[in-house]
């Protein structure tokens, strides 16, 4: 008899606002599951990222079926799993993971939430030179999806140059040598001229973090940008660049998918994505998907 009942959960620190839970659980009664979604907060905890190994066997033990992973622990994760996919283990970084028969497993459904979404948002924009700001976890993901779909070449821009070069490297290690480059903030405005597309991989624009990551007069009617930001849907780099006349795409996607491809993994049933973009569209509040 197919399971119809699961616990399952999320890792991370700050997570209070998250959005994971509702979307799961919105999805999981749609095709009626029992499906509990909880939040296990590292800051609520009093714990430190290092706790992440203790936090998952704990969550093996009491009968869980998987977990999420986010910041500061996708990478912290890696050595206390018995297993990892491909993709996980390409990018070292893992966001999902799957126990079964006492084994855990670790995934990466950030990259393939971000293609799916840049591939639905922005199907036939260039790809020959993008440009990417943000080089953390989050960017790492996206580096990988974008060149994943053709990108010719990317250029990560961090504010801190060691993590830049470290994600260049690794990048031309996985998908070969001269596909990235790395940059300092410095050559931001010359790179984005002569760019095709934006990613924006940095928390600037979240509610808590408002603003511009750079100055407004950097965006020309040329470029595409794509947000990894999803709260709010409509950050204002999205705003300006498409006052701009750019085309652009919201973190909603990316969200909506990274979380329909855990939800695949944890169920093994087929989520209606289409349905989950409405619901972020609710949850986020501004803004609809078309």
């Amino acid at each position: 008899m197919a399971q119809d009942s699961y616990l399952v959960g999320l890792i991370g620190s700050g997570i209070g606002p998250s959005l994971s839970p509702a979307l799961h659980e919105r999805e999981a009664d749609r095709q009626g599951l029992r499906y509990l979604y909880r939040l296990i907060d590292i800051d609520t905890l009093g714990v430190t990222p290092d706790a992440v190994g203790d936090l998952v066997r704990a969550a093996r033990d009491l009968g869980f079926d998987g977990l999420n992973i986010t910041h500061p622990c996708k990478q912290l994760v890696i050595e206390h799993l018995d297993a990892l996919d491909p993709q996980a283990e390409a990018l070292g970084a893992v966001n999902t993971v799957v126990f079964e028969d006492g084994r855990a497993t670790g995934h990466n459904t950030d990259v393939t939430g971000f293609a799916a979404s840049f591939a639905r948002g922005l199907p036939d924009v260039p790809l020959e030179r993008v440009v990417q700001l943000g080089a953390g976890g989050a960017g790492a993901a996206v580096a990988h999806a974008t060149l994943t779909l053709g990108a010719g070449h990317v250029t990560v821009v961090d504010a801190l140059p060691d993590r830049a070069a470290d994600l260049a490297a690794s990048l031309n290690g996985h998908f070969g040598a001269g596909r990235a480059s790395a940059a300092a903030p410095d050559r931001l405005a010359a790179l984005v001229g002569g760019a095709d597309g934006l990613v924006h991989a940095t928390p600037t624009g979240m509610a808590a973090h408002p603003g511009l990551p750079f100055a407004a007069g950097l965006l020309h009617p040329g470029l595409w940008v794509a947000e990894v930001v999803y709260r709010p849907l409509e950050t204002e780099l999205l705003r300006t660049a498409r006052a701009v006349g750019c085309a652009a795409l919201d973190g909603g996607g990316m969200a909506v998918f990274q979380a329909a491809d855990a939800f695949r993994l944890f169920t093994g049933r087929e989520p209606d994505s289409a349905r989950m973009l409405v619901d972020i569209a609710e949850l986020a509040g501004a803004g609809a998907f078309s």
